[in-house]
């Protein structure tokens, strides 16, 4: 990504194969750009898509062949373009075959400096937008704010939205790759050429009623240098599409056996989980899948161990 960095390597352990940037890290993927494989145990080797064809109601907990999220590591070293998602009403005609994209992202780390920018300021309407978008100045119609670890966003499809400056974030979303560019901060390649925006696709799918949006704190994520005391369970996001919460805490807990599918990502701290097939280890940058007919298992900390959980509603 022309946007990304090589944080992805340097701080989760992602193999990066040449020394261009990058910018994501899609860890759970069901969509057609890249399709995840089990990593181990009886079922290596098979997609999520062959799973899900075979184990649908086991794995996600109701009959489906879809996986709905894509879950995913972000390097925003530079500035994402100023874009926005469709919602249910516009995808269909504006990019057919796609889904809908809500997402939520959770900053794992933020050089100073560094801003999101989240929402329409308050009395932005349609043709303040253009006129902004026009002579390159948008930013000015946009809520923003420096984030810091521990921070947690809700964006509703619909949201005008950018990142940048060296933000390091974990992101749950829909399963979909539809993105409109308002705005590409004037960007070029070497050749001179800008990226392709889609000012009126963008237009057509803004939610002009989506004023700023702000991110809740995950209570008591350590700050550098920081050791992290104490349990916490808390809720951060809540819609249609998923539930998230963060989990921290020191003395072992359980994971798993509630009904819905969840996904776990690790934010801080190592440790080790309990499987049927033999202990998981834990650490930034992992991501694990628990099917929705899973027992439950138990999670043992090593130190302090932070969370955060992706939950399908019932």
């Amino acid at each position: 990504m022309v946007w990304g960095g090589r944080r992805l390597g340097e701080a989760l352990y992602k193999p990066l194969p040449t020394a261009e940037p990058y910018g994501e890290s899609w860890e759970i993927s069901d969509h057609p750009s890249h399709r995840s494989v089990v990593a181990d145990g009886p079922l290596a080797g098979r997609t999520l898509t062959d799973l899900l064809r075979t184990h649908g109601e086991a794995l996600v907990g109701r009959p489906t062949t879809a996986f709905p999220w894509l879950v995913k590591h972000l390097d925003a070293w530079d500035w994402l373009s100023v874009q926005v998602h469709p919602d249910e009403r516009s995808v269909g005609r504006l990019w057919p075959g796609e889904n809908s994209k809500n997402e939520a992202w959770f900053i794992l780390d933020a050089r100073p400096g560094s801003k999101v920018y989240a929402g329409l300021l308050p009395g932005v309407d349609e043709q303040a937008l253009r006129r902004k978008v026009a002579d390159g100045t948008c930013a000015e119609c946009l809520h923003q704010f420096e984030p810091r670890p521990g921070d947690c966003l809700y964006l509703p499809a619909g949201t005008v939205h950018a990142v940048g400056g060296g933000v390091l974030m974990a992101e749950v979303q829909q399963s979909s790759d539809a993105t409109f560019r308002l705005f590409d901060w004037g960007r070029v390649d070497a050749k001179g050429r800008s990226r392709e925006l889609h000012v009126e696709k963008a237009m057509a799918c803004i939610d002009w009623k989506q004023g700023p949006v702000h991110p809740v704190f995950a209570r008591g994520y350590p700050r550098p240098g920081e050791a992290a005391a104490g349990a916490v369970r808390q809720g951060l996001v809540s819609c249609p599409y998923f539930r998230l919460a963060y989990l921290r805490d020191t003395a072992p807990f359980a994971l798993g056996g509630s009904g819905p599918m969840q996904v776990v990502i690790v934010l801080h701290g190592r440790g080790v989980v309990a499987a049927p097939d033999g202990p998981v280890a834990l650490a930034p940058g992992e991501t694990l899948l628990l099917p929705a007919s899973m027992a439950e298992v138990e999670c043992r900390p090593e130190g302090a161990l932070g969370l955060l959980l992706a939950e399908l509603p019932g």
